[in-house]
């Protein structure tokens, strides 16, 4: 099998249309959009309107939804505090909710003067109709809590609580997998850690899936989805984040690899079946700073 990564620089509901009439369907949508709270982007502005932001994403999810395979998952990914809007939003746009996902984070809470410190963000897992089209019931080797006295022989299954993947900080804690530049800064502030997109690509799809990303940042899910051996699709704004995502695919960077997950969950029956055969990413010669020492503008990528 040829696996096909599409890399689409533009608008989501531009490149999702041209999609469709060129007949793509979908197994599952990573939809990690901004999350309207005033950042600063190049290519977008954050601080919209309330009514005007969630009627966008009212049109990303029917987009979404057209796109869809029967029985295809989405996982919408949003602030805490947005969950009441996300959960309306895919109801009103035909998507069935399964679990609403609580990803908690491993760096301290915000202190709050009048209620607790958040430390969490929200994914929701939903799919088009009642039962998802396929679902694996991922093991893991889940470390084992104080309370506990002896390893579980054979891991444990997942929970809609996922506490065992650390989120990528602006500090040290981001570690090798952080794309940086040459003074040490993070190229993009809400780069999504290469576990997350695995376990979402591992619990929902099958090897020759296609995937689709309307938010691609970075490109974690395509990166993901090529070692894993799914199709992939990633639409993004930015040119200079078209840019990053071409070259984090071609640099097969060792920390972009999933490898050391596998043995993670290897109490998941039939994980050599769901685990595909993509494109290996093994160590390599390419210095972490290549995209940041091109002489060419980013624009013209």
């Amino acid at each position: 099998m040829t696996l096909q990564t599409l890399i689409l620089q533009g608008d989501c509901l531009q490149r999702m249309a041209e999609l469709e009439v060129q007949g793509y369907s979908f197994a599952l949508t990573f939809l990690d959009p901004p999350f309207n709270q005033g950042k600063e982007y190049a290519c977008f502005d954050d601080n919209l309107p309330e009514e005007v932001y969630w009627r966008w994403m009212e049109e990303v999810c029917r987009a979404v939804h057209r796109l869809s395979l029967d029985g295809a998952a989405v996982y919408f990914m949003q602030r805490e505090k947005n969950t009441e809007a996300v959960l309306r939003v895919l109801r009103e746009t035909g998507w069935t909710l399964q679990n609403l996902i609580i990803w908690t984070k491993r760096t301290s809470a915000v202190p709050n003067g009048w209620r607790f410190g958040k430390q969490y963000q929200i994914i929701a897992f939903a799919t088009k109709g009642r039962k998802p089209r396929l679902f694996h019931r991922l093991r893991v080797d889940a470390p084992l809590r104080p309370e506990y006295k002896y390893p579980r022989e054979d891991g444990m299954f997942l929970t809609d609580v996922w506490d065992d993947i650390r989120e990528l900080t602006s500090g040290y804690f981001a570690g090798e997998e952080a794309i940086r530049d040459k003074q040490g800064e993070r190229f993009h502030k809400q780069q999504s850690p290469v576990s997350l997109l695995a376990r979402i690509l591992l619990s929902s799809t099958k090897p020759g899936d296609w995937v689709l990303d309307p938010f691609a940042g970075t490109g974690t899910t395509a990166v993901v989805a090529q070692q894993l051996g799914r199709h992939s699709a990633s639409v993004e704004l930015d040119p200079r984040n078209v840019a990053c995502i071409r070259w984090r695919l071609e640099s097969r960077r060792e920390a972009d690899s999933i490898a050391p997950l596998k043995h993670y969950y290897r109490f998941t029956p039939n994980l050599e079946q769901i685990w595909g055969e993509g494109n290996d990413r093994s160590p390599y010669t390419e210095g972490q700073f290549s995209l940041f020492e091109r002489s060419e503008p980013y624009g013209g990528v």
